[in-house]
């Protein structure tokens, strides 16, 4: 039974989007929507707040999170879905990277004041008081304050994976990604595979080994596919048997050309996909 669209992959300020996570359940319920992921960078700070305020809105909630790994130099992100934020494991791991996240982000600002930008830790804390910092948050602050064109310009040029200013992060595999999500009571999804420029021969490697260790499905649905993409990445998903997932990847004013449920405008996911999903968990 047809109960509405839905999207799967959302983020909050708890990592690199604009909305609190309440706002961000307001702004599903303008949306239409029926039900709705949390899914941020490697924390879950945001479930319980997000989960009391879509009780009261009558939206049904998926506590998830969106892992990032590394697969042969090549940044590769993995969803995970009904995660139990308390496991022992997965919080020990969030745990790190939050902390490494500060650190990065003061020798990130260390490196752009070398490229001659005009930047603090400070003006960045005080324009998101409230936000988790990260790199959109730097691109944001450099275009307001007229040092850079847009923000894609700064990501290209300066904080993109590979640029000078770019700060590694020390990152788990996938497959690490897929045994920490399970062993919470989750299950896994393939965030965007069009973001990867992995040849193809080890994109199919790295989906064989994925569902191997326990992935469920990909993220087929995505606001940056062209038609083109998306039917690529639906054939690619029922050739390993997995189940075609969709998510508009909203960051609110962080990404203000993707909306909330429908990304660019022509997003749709439909419930039925939540439903395989939940057939999936048992």
């Amino acid at each position: 039974m047809d109960t509405g669209i839905i999207d799967m992959h959302v983020h909050s300020n708890a990592s690199d989007g604009t909305f609190s996570p309440d706002a961000l359940m307001e702004e599903a319920k303008r949306a239409g929507l029926s039900a709705m992921a949390l899914t941020d960078h490697d924390t879950m700070d945001g479930t319980a707040p997000a989960q009391e305020a879509a009780e009261k809105l009558g939206i049904e909630f998926i506590p998830g999170v969106e892992l990032s790994t590394d697969y042969l130099g090549c940044e590769v992100h993995v969803l995970g879905y009904y995660v139990s934020k308390d496991d022992p494991k997965l919080k020990s791991m969030m745990e790190q990277f939050r902390d490494f996240r500060s650190s990065r982000n003061d020798r990130m600002v260390e490196s752009l004041q070398q490229e001659g930008f005009s930047i603090t830790m400070e003006e960045l804390k005080k324009r998101a008081p409230d936000s988790i910092l990260s790199r959109a948050h730097v691109a944001k602050y450099l275009v307001e304050t007229g040092q850079a064109p847009d923000i894609s310009f700064v990501f290209a040029n300066y904080i993109g994976e590979g640029c000078r200013c770019y700060i590694q992060r020390p990152m788990i595999s996938p497959i690490d990604a897929v045994n920490l999500i399970r062993g919470a009571g989750g299950i896994c999804v393939l965030a965007h595979p069009v973001m990867y420029k992995l040849p193809e021969d080890d994109l199919h490697r790295m989906i064989q080994e994925m569902k191997d260790a326990g992935m469920c499905g990909i993220e087929a649905i995505y606001s940056e596919n062209t038609a083109g993409d998306e039917k690529r990445f639906r054939e690619l998903t029922a050739s390993y048997g997995l189940i075609v997932t969709g998510g508009s990847d909203f960051h609110g004013a962080n990404k203000p050309d993707i909306k909330l449920g429908v990304g660019k405008g022509d997003l749709h996911i439909p419930y039925r996909i939540l439903e395989e999903l939940k057939g999936v968990r048992g």
